[in-house]
């Protein structure tokens, strides 16, 4: 009876396909990516160092489609493959009303630049050490050109086991809004973020605002076969805000008083492409967080690389890289004294 369910459910997922796609074009796509790389860990705590080789199906191969209904609306899915499962990356609708353009669902937040390429852990691209990036996220947006403002799923944090008990209370969803001049070979994005929460500790019954931000700028600019890219940041309280940082970017809530977390970051991203097979970048990228209190510690990490693509054919191509990750904080009740990563290997991916 299983699979006569399963197969029914199936019939009626193809029959709603053929119905959908007698009124619209979908443009299915694949990208299957594998990642082969070793990574030697030299623990700046004492812990014996490792050495370990990894192969996975990365988290970011994915499958989807684009699907355009009429010169008005369209619409977009895509899954990925996190942990070998299937993951929402995008889901969303657009409709074109003339001046503007309203889309509703999943997609990635207006604080994002995708300036780097690095590959490491599943196409990493200096995302957490300084890159900007606020992820994938359900919103509401509004687009006028290259201005964009959102109403985005807020998100709120549990502080690190700082407060036994707590609860939290929304008002508001988290705000963000990017403007992209775009120039004759470059272009400069400005991009901005805010959210706010109140959290109370059920034991004391005090509550505290937590409020966060962040401001970003940066861009690229292209010369015939050679580009360079760059990005600044800087906000408060940007672990709770969910954006994507590597150091410890929470605030501190004690049950009494609450403590701001204050980080920035920022990538430089180079690259040439040397002819139809090979293309060469490099990149670094530096991220740093610290309460906002007398005798606190800085968190921070960098990370650098150097990478070819080769391709092989249309679509088919591989990527080896050498970098290194250097995590050297001062947080010893947090995060220990940090370690280094120094990794090599090489990403494989075919599009379809």
């Amino acid at each position: 009876m299983k699979k006569l369910g399963l197969l029914a459910g199936i019939a009626v997922i193809v029959a709603v396909f053929a119905m959908s796609a007698s009124a619209a074009d979908w443009n299915f796509y694949g990208s299957a990516r594998v990642q082969t790389f070793y990574t030697d860990t030299d623990n700046k705590n004492g812990v014996a160092d490792t050495t370990n080789y990894g192969q996975s199906l990365q988290s970011n191969a994915r499958i989807g489609a684009n699907v355009t209904v009429s010169d008005e609306l369209m619409g977009r899915f895509e899954y990925g493959a996190s942990g070998g499962n299937a993951n929402i990356r995008h889901l969303y609708g657009e409709w074109n009303f003339g001046p503007g353009k309203l889309l509703v669902g999943q997609t990635d937040s207006p604080l994002n630049m995708s300036l780097s390429n690095q590959v490491y852990g599943n196409d990493t691209s200096l995302d957490p050490y300084g890159h900007v990036d606020a992820k994938r996220q359900p919103m509401i947006r509004l687009s006028f050109g290259g201005f964009q403002i959102a109403a985005i799923q807020p998100n709120t944090d549990t502080w690190d086991g700082d407060v036994a008990s707590s609860t939290t209370e929304v008002i508001i969803p988290k705000l963000e809004a990017s403007y992209r001049l775009v120039l004759d070979n470059a272009f400069l994005d400005f991009q901005g973020g805010y959210q706010t929460y109140e959290v109370t500790d059920t034991a004391t019954n005090i509550s505290k605002d937590v409020d966060s931000y962040i401001l970003a700028v940066g861009g690229q600019i292209k010369f015939d076969s050679f580009y360079l890219g760059a990005d600044l940041w800087f906000g408060q309280n940007t672990g709770p805000y969910n954006y994507n940082c590597a150091a410890d970017d929470n605030p501190a809530f004690d049950g009494t008083t609450l403590v701001d977390n204050d980080s920035l970051g920022y990538a430089i991203v180079g690259g040439m492409k040397l002819n139809d097979i090979f293309s060469f970048e490099l990149g670094y990228g530096y991220t740093r967080a610290e309460l906002d209190q007398a005798g606190s510690n800085k968190d921070d990490l960098d990370a650098y690389y150097i990478q070819s693509t080769v391709t092989l054919a249309p679509g088919v191509f591989f990527v080896p890289e050498v970098g290194v990750i250097d995590h050297d904080s001062e947080k010893t009740n947090l995060l220990g004294t940090g370690s280094k990563i120094t990794y090599y290997g090489i990403k494989w991916q075919i599009n379809f």
